[in-house]
């Protein structure tokens, strides 16, 4: 458990197009306890300079785990069956949230199942869909940093407070809770992880259905104007 100060900006001053790397703090900051614990597998995939884990792990706010840690909290994994949800608050108030800090390029070289104790691998969770806002990945659907994914799970299971600190902590991270606050909303109302997934997937219907309607509007708009253009 600790206390760490929480910038109160501003959420206009989140920019996708600039450096991570900008993060200091004001002398208006309030404290804010986290009174769990946080942590994360660095597999040293990823440039050290953009890595949000190691900028997190240098503001004291995520421990480094071992490569045989036990773990018995919630652990963000691409090789997990269920969604992280408002179910999960009670673990990671008692014990936790971790991340895996790798590349999305080398997902198949992570070796995931070394990872967790068979003990504590029913708490391993994925996260649902969600816009990245990093700079490496900015826009691009699920391509989640650690600090993303970690404030994500966050938001979802209750934490809103602290999931608004970690990602204070990069001048795009308010950008990515405005890309994606109608999904937070929504997924923080879903008692569990098949109602996240439920959630999540009539979002995508609706997306889909709404670009067949523009496409067909705009196909509609071009096919008119050639056919005015023929009839001259």
């Amino acid at each position: 458990m600790s206390k760490v100060k929480i910038n109160e900006e501003d959420e206009d001053s989140g920019d996708n197009s600039s450096s991570e790397n900008s993060s200091e703090t004001s002398d208006d900051s309030v404290e804010i306890e986290i009174p769990f614990k946080v942590g994360m597998w660095d597999l040293k995939q990823c440039d050290p300079k953009r890595c949000t884990g190691r900028k997190l792990m240098k503001l004291e706010l995520i421990d480094k785990l071992g490569m045989s840690a036990m773990f018995n909290g919630i652990v963000l994994t691409p090789i997990a069956t269920e969604s992280v949800s408002a179910k999960d608050y009670q673990i990671i108030a008692k014990y936790g949230v971790a991340v895996v800090d790798c590349s999305w390029a080398r997902l198949n070289d992570t070796p995931f199942h070394k990872l967790q104790h068979r003990k504590a691998k029913k708490n391993l969770r994925l996260l649902p869909y969600l816009v990245a806002a990093n700079p490496v990945n900015y826009g691009h659907p699920s391509k989640l940093s650690c600090v993303e994914a970690l404030g994500a799970a966050m938001y979802i299971a209750g934490f809103k407070k602290i999931g608004d600190l970690f990602m204070s902590k990069f001048n795009w991270g308010p950008t990515f809770i405005r890309l994606n606050q109608e999904l937070f909303d929504g997924y923080a109302k879903c008692k569990d992880g098949r109602e996240i997934v439920a959630y999540q997937n009539q979002y995508l219907d609706q997306l889909d259905n709404d670009h067949c309607a523009s496409n067909s509007i705009e196909s509609s708009s071009e096919s008119s104007e050639d056919y005015e253009e023929l009839t001259v």
